[in-house]
């Protein structure tokens, strides 16, 4: 299983950016799909998680800004980033937790390669 993220790019403060995150291969179910990030200088974050039946969390510092999303039939998770701030600034990550159809009662946890997003003026 691959994840390709894309969508990141600089954007000033206040601006907007949609991140996707495509799911690919021999995938049989995908129970969990997440973005983090990660800042410089600093760890590796929660921002948001959408479950199998829709459900969402945020982190704190994103509640009200971004909004997660997916696609079942494209295995694709998206994160609709507004009112965007300089501390939002970071490498974000999708995260999902598979089964693949070779091995469909194990789950898998798989990493994107990341997408910058930077927030500057």
């Amino acid at each position: 299983v691959q994840l390709v993220e894309s969508g990141g790019g600089l954007v000033q403060p206040g601006g907007s950016l949609r991140l996707s995150c495509a799911a690919s291969g021999s995938i049989f179910s995908i129970n969990y799909m997440a973005w983090y990030r990660q800042a410089p200088g600093k760890e590796r974050e929660f921002v948001a998680s959408i479950g199998v039946g829709g459900s969402t969390r945020y982190a704190s510092s994103v509640k009200g800004r971004f909004t997660i999303s997916r696609d079942n039939a494209k295995n694709t998770m998206y994160l609709q980033m507004n009112s965007l701030k300089s501390e939002d600034t970071a490498v974000y990550y999708c995260h999902e937790v598979v089964r693949l159809r070779t091995n469909p009662a194990n789950d898998q946890s798989v990493w994107g390669q990341g997408t910058l997003v930077t927030v500057s003026s």
